[in-house]
């Protein structure tokens, strides 16, 4: 309450300028921050809002000047945050960002042999109460099954069809103030009022969804079109990770769009999933596997973070150009952009994970340390040898013809594997398999994959062709 407390915000000088951080991702923290401390200043609290070489350093600075009898924050999001706050003695309240405390996963996962994400999902939908009918017989799924991937793995529809458009918010001084002061090493474009930097604006961003983007969400989940950057994805990740929304509001509103007949229960499963499985199910593997986690490297992958991604150079690619174009304009990509496009080429090429996450953690705006180490060490370039997922998510250009439209403007062709014109996920694909057929000898489910690799009569001429393209990659050519 106010009169109670002084509340202390820290811009950490080091931490704004030891990265190449995407200008819309720090603006969107740092505006963030600024909005916040005027609106607690505007409630009655105190405020100390200052800048420091690092955030210990400007904690230390408050204590020096105001020598609070307790200093408390809620738990940080991040492993190494927390470590900082308790070696400086601060104490910590639990964190209630999440439906599912990291303490209460790890008693979920404990005795379990294996980790999936759906049982975890089934056991926060019942627990929860979360699209749960119970006739008498006990608490089933609305409509009978847990998931409706079946109804949501379209590919883009070809009828040129508008996609639900969202509001740019005006800057405003505070915004203005933080784009002047933006290190000169930040990249990308400005930002133009896409990512809520306030609470008001992040419920406007959610009712937009719940009420235009909701119904289309679910069958087209997957699919990738060129000149389109969201299609009809919710884009409220970052809210909800700078604690502007809340998983409980937004799941809320979905699951009212369903009961009141607004929008089909594929598209708000579809959308539930995201929120109360995948995010929290990341969430919470984070906490239980960290520290070591960060230094999984179970392929021994050691390449660079392509040039073609990082901006250094341009790319004849189509699907990677329309990927990085959307995350230059806006510093966001959706998840099968991010898994099968980028995640796709880095795994079948050998790029370095701890590399690749630090490049992700920079350049999207919900790239919090807690989403990327996972979703990249884990899903996208299995260098946690399945603790994540079963298998590796690699695949050809076949994936990326079915799902997008970009192979239609390019000039490599997915179905060729050597020549000129054949596609460097076909090639590198066959190559990844190749590489690590030992690796993958005891997974059952890349028996088939492997069996086909072996069955190919120009596998050498594959592999060959391979380096070639690695090359290129390397240097920014392809």
């Amino acid at each position: 309450m106010p009169g109670e407390c002084r509340v202390l915000f820290v811009e950490s000088a080091t931490l704004i300028n030891s990265r190449r951080w995407h200008r819309q991702r720090l603006h969107l923290v740092l505006s963030a921050m600024e909005h916040l401390a005027a609106e607690l200043r505007e409630e009655g609290f105190e405020v100390d809002y200052r800048s420091a070489s690092t955030l210990g350093r400007g904690m230390q600075q408050h204590i020096e000047e105001f020598a609070p009898g307790r200093v408390i924050a809620m738990e940080p999001m991040s492993w190494d945050g927390r470590m900082m706050l308790e070696r400086l003695g601060v104490e910590l309240v639990r964190n209630d960002l999440f439906l599912c405390h990291y303490d209460d996963f790890a008693g979920w996962a404990d005795g379990r042999k294996r980790l999936t994400m759906e049982d975890f999902y089934r056991w926060q939908r019942r627990r929860l109460g979360v699209l749960i009918d119970d006739n008498g017989g006990g608490p089933e799924p609305v409509g009978g099954q847990w998931n409706f991937d079946h109804d949501n793995r379209e590919p883009p529809p070809k009828d040129g069809r508008r996609w639900p458009e969202i509001e740019r918010f005006e800057l405003d001084d505070i915004d203005r103030a933080v784009l002047d002061r933006l290190p000169p090493t930040t990249f990308g474009v400005d930002p133009d009022g896409t990512w809520p930097v306030t609470r008001r604006q992040a419920l406007i961003r959610l009712h937009e969804f719940i009420d235009h983007g909701l119904t289309l969400f679910g069958p087209h989940e997957d699919a990738m079109l060129g000149a389109e950057w969201k299609l009809a994805h919710s884009v409220l990740a970052s809210s909800m990770n700078i604690g502007l929304l809340h998983p409980a509001e937004i799941v809320d509103a979905a699951e009212s769009a369903y009961r009141r007949g607004v929008a089909p229960l594929n598209s708000v499963e579809g959308f539930v999933r995201q929120v109360i499985g995948w995010r929290e199910y990341v969430w919470g593997v984070y906490w239980l596997w960290m520290p070591e986690y960060r230094q999984r490297n179970a392929l021994g992958a050691r390449r660079p973070v392509p040039p073609a991604f990082t901006g250094l150079a341009s790319t004849e690619m189509a699907c990677v150009a329309n990927v990085i174009g959307s995350v230059d304009d806006h510093g966001y990509a959706h998840h099968i952009e991010r898994l099968m496009v980028l995640g796709n080429l880095a795994l079948t090429a050998g790029v370095d994970p701890a590399a690749m996450t630090a490049w992700m953690r920079e350049s999207f705006v919900d790239g919090a340390d807690w989403v990327m180490l996972p979703n990249v060490i884990g899903m996208a370039l299995f260098a946690d040898g399945g603790m994540m997922a079963t298998k590796p998510y690699a695949s050809g250009g076949a994936y990326i013809n079915r799902m997008s439209d970009s192979c239609q403007s390019c000039r490599f062709d997915p179905k060729q594997r050597v020549g000129p014109a054949a596609c460097p996920y076909t090639t590198l694909y066959w190559d990844f398999l190749a590489r690590n057929a030992s690796a993958f000898s005891t997974n059952h489910r890349m028996a088939q994959p492997l069996a086909a690799m072996r069955r190919l009569s120009d596998l050498p001429a594959v592999r060959s062709h391979a380096v070639e393209i690695l090359g290129r990659l390397d240097s920014g050519a392809l």
